[in-house]
């Protein structure tokens, strides 16, 4: 009997217990999100879960309708309609690499897949942002705060043809 009351005591305890589950966030992107907006018949999706913990981002970017060839893609902080620091590499090209090296090769069109850690995080370029390199968790906050995007540039507009501010969208 004592057994009994201590496994449903235990099964209790672990019915109450919170669960701790994975951020889901999302980005439709287009030109019209650009700054300043780009005409183009491109568009994107980038797709991502936050791990429990935040200690990774597992990602895909997706791609199409590009007017020039890929030079990068990356996370910036910038609220909407603002241009913020690149923060981390989403893909990279020979032509314009990645600083830490980690970031996959872009397709011309497609999908790129990836996993980010700390050491996918670069120092801001902007010094009154204040980002600094290996800072995942600062990312993660302004992404949680609806002050971050993802953009795909390409050769006709390196500044970045297509753009989504990234929301959460199931926690």
């Amino acid at each position: 009997m004592r057994y009994r009351v201590f496994l449903v005591a235990m099964g209790s305890l672990f019915a109450t217990a919170p669960m701790v589950k994975a951020d889901q966030i999302a980005a439709l992107m287009t030109g019209y999100e650009e700054v300043p907006a780009v005409s183009t018949k491109a568009s994107g999706e980038f797709t991502a879960t936050i791990a429990p913990g935040g200690d990774t981002i597992e990602y895909t970017v997706t791609y199409s309708g590009l007017q020039a060839p890929v030079h990068q893609s990356h996370i910036h902080v910038g609220q909407l309609a603002v241009n913020g620091s690149i923060a981390i590499f989403l893909c990279q090209t020979a032509a314009y690499p990645d600083p830490t090296g980690l970031a996959p090769t872009c397709p011309q069109q497609g999908s790129v897949s990836g996993t980010i850690t700390s050491a996918n995080v670069i120092a801001g370029a902007t010094a009154s942002q204040q980002l600094v390199k290996g800072g995942l968790p600062a990312v993660i906050k302004a992404i949680h705060a609806g002050a971050a995007y993802a953009n795909v540039h390409t050769n006709v507009s390196p500044g970045g043809e297509i753009r989504g501010q990234i929301r959460t969208i199931a926690k």
